[in-house]
């Protein structure tokens, strides 16, 4: 099934269950992340479906962020062999992670607004959410919590992650990260994705998670040695070859860009971007 968070009436939002034929079902849930927080979701919206007749269905759906109060939005970086290349780094030995706060993340099709950057990069993504509890868990146990797989862009301020050796302040800008526009459950996805992207029409990314250093289950596994994951929360896979900041010369977003961000079997985002001139920031 293909679950999305869509904005209502009054600034609220629903989980929301994808018909199929463009329309969707309101889910007994502010989002998707409320909806999995739900021991019985999977029967919750099933439910749904069987009472569909009854129930409230959504037209010209307006994609509000997946997870809009994930609890952890963690990132693994420099895991696709070719982009792990393109930034001149050996193969690494463990997985290279970072967080961002569920502040950063927006729709599937809103624009992205940024001052204070100069370098505004791109980074297309297969993000994995997760269903259930885990804690120290082993690559089967990770796998079998995995609620589904969406798309991200884990958009970047190059200028600003470069300051220091930690990514942290160019990752985690507020509104930035493009994530939606449906999760895709685990049941129903394939077990490798081809992840795209394009600015202003033009190819730009374009690889196969199975050339991923660190898998999903890997990942979420990894994590779950060191801090606990909870249903609703994001991890972001990595980005495979293609970023601006590996071109050369090195290529950044102007403003009113267009970022397209594409897997195939989950969907599409698509999102404008306003960037401002830069200021002056000290430390």
């Amino acid at each position: 099934m293909k679950l999305a968070t869509l904005r209502i009436a009054d600034g609220r939002t629903t989980a929301a269950l994808a018909a199929g034929d463009g329309t969707y079902l309101a889910l007994p849930a502010s989002d998707v992340g409320a909806l999995l927080a739900q021991e019985n979701w999977r029967a919750v919206a099933e439910k749904t479906v069987a009472e569909a007749a009854n129930g409230e269905v959504l037209t010209n759906p307006d994609f509000a962020p997946l997870l809009p109060s994930a609890g952890k939005v963690i990132c693994c970086g420099l895991n696709y062999g070719d982009h792990i290349q393109e930034m001149g780094r050996d193969l690494p030995e463990y997985p290279t992670l970072f967080a961002k706060y569920a502040d950063t993340l927006v729709g599937a099709n809103d624009a992205v607004e940024i001052q204070g950057s100069a370098r505004v990069d791109w980074e297309a993504e297969l993000a994995v959410v997760v269903g259930s509890e885990l804690y120290r868990a082993d690559e089967d146990q990770a796998r079998e919590a995995i609620a589904g797989y969406t798309v991200a862009n884990d958009v970047s301020m190059r200028d600003w992650q470069s300051r220091t050796l930690q990514w942290f302040q160019g990752k985690a800008w507020d509104r930035t990260t493009p994530v939606g526009p449906v999760m895709v459950t685990a049941d129903e996805a394939g077990e490798h994705f081809q992840v795209r992207g394009y600015v202003n029409g033009e190819l730009v990314q374009d690889g196969n998670t199975r050339t991923l250093v660190f898998g999903p289950a890997q990942l979420l596994s990894y994590i779950s040695q060191f801090t606990v994951l909870r249903p609703g929360d994001l991890v972001l896979t990595g980005t495979p070859g293609g970023v601006g900041m590996g071109m050369t010369p090195p290529r950044f977003l102007n403003d009113g860009d267009t970022l397209v961000t594409e897997i195939d079997g989950i969907g599409r985002l698509e999102n404008q971007f306003r960037i401002h001139a830069p200021v002056t920031a000290s430390a």
